[in-house]
């Protein structure tokens, strides 16, 4: 399944910088249910850029890739649910 290269360690670190910096802009729009300031197209755009990173993770066998990328998508896929919830509040 995945095989795991010493690169790997900067995958992981990698990734979890870049998958934790969403997490308080999630974290501000599902308590606060402001998200005027958010680029709906953005999000779109970055959930769909990750998807294909995720399936590329998955073709080349990189599980810090799989999961950097797949959690990135579900924080994304919660701010455009968000977005698209109280676009009118």
């Amino acid at each position: 399944m995945f095989h795991f290269e010493p690169i790997e360690i900067i995958g992981f670190i990698a990734a979890i910088l870049t998958t934790s910096a969403f997490i308080p802009q999630v974290y501000r729009a599902w308590k606060t249910k402001n998200v005027e300031a958010i680029s709906l197209t953005m999000f779109i755009a970055m959930f769909i850029g990750v998807i294909l990173w995720l399936v590329y993770g998955i073709y080349i066998n990189s599980l810090s890739m799989v999961i950097a990328n797949t959690i990135t998508s579900l924080l994304s896929l919660v701010i455009i649910v968000l977005k698209i919830r109280h676009r009118n509040d």
